[in-house]
């Protein structure tokens, strides 16, 4: 960033994380929950909480710009948004790609989904908007990618497609737009497509002590005898 942010700074003083905030709501609000009353509850739940930190006018944290080795695919994510149907979302993100912090959120990665995988928290408790009652952010996939099998306690968890196609648990193909939910505790594993990266839209939902510190870990699997 070409300014150092302070801790007075407040989010309407910084419009284009107002108008990415906004696009999330247009997200949960007028999307479909396809019949599902665990979706419908869920989407309410983001958005009511989303609602309210945002009437707060919260702090902006300062937080460095920080790369991945995955970023190098992110262009491409966005120009795939922009072609679509989630084109607003994508157009926002891109005005505040400068100002990203990618991570990766494991105490131990294989050098492989290292090369392939990171997330940028928009808002929450590490910010850059602050709010410790919700998370939202971005997940950025590589092509080709397998997102090993993990789970989330005590968070409920949804992802939306902004760009690119993927899988979960191998049981269906989604594509941008779709969302799909995850219950504290659900397994799940990503797996993307062969041929574009994959960008995802997140959002956590959960006790405050836990959103503050996830522990997040991969599911540990036992090697088969031969």
């Amino acid at each position: 960033m070409s300014e150092t942010l302070g801790s007075d700074v407040r989010m309407l003083e910084r419009p284009n994380w107002v108008y990415l905030l906004r696009e999330f709501d247009a997200l949960y609000r007028y999307g479909s929950a396809g019949g599902s009353p665990s979706i419908r509850s869920h989407r309410k739940r983001v958005r009511d909480r989303l609602s309210a930190a945002m009437a707060k006018n919260p702090v902006v944290l300062p937080r460095s710009r920080e790369d991945k080795p995955v970023v190098a695919h992110f262009a491409r994510a966005l120009d795939l948004g922009e072609r679509g149907a989630m084109q607003g979302m994508a157009r926002a993100l891109r005005e505040v790609r400068d100002d990203l912090t990618w991570e990766y959120g494991y105490e131990k990665l294989s050098k492989a989904l290292a090369q392939r995988y990171a997330y940028c928290e928009v808002l929450g408790p590490q910010g850059p908007v602050h709010c410790e009652t919700l998370i939202l952010g971005f997940v950025l996939f590589a092509p080709n990618t397998t997102y090993p099998q993990h789970s989330h306690s005590e968070i409920e968890e949804s992802y939306i497609s902004i760009s690119g196609a993927w899988s979960e648990n191998n049981e269906a193909v989604f594509a941008p737009g779709s969302l799909i939910l995850n219950r504290s505790g659900h397994e799940h594993r990503i797996t993307t497509g062969d041929r574009e990266p994959c960008l995802l839209a997140y959002a956590w939902t959960g006790p405050e002590e836990r959103l503050a510190k996830p522990d997040m870990k991969l599911t540990s699997t036992r090697k088969r005898a031969t």
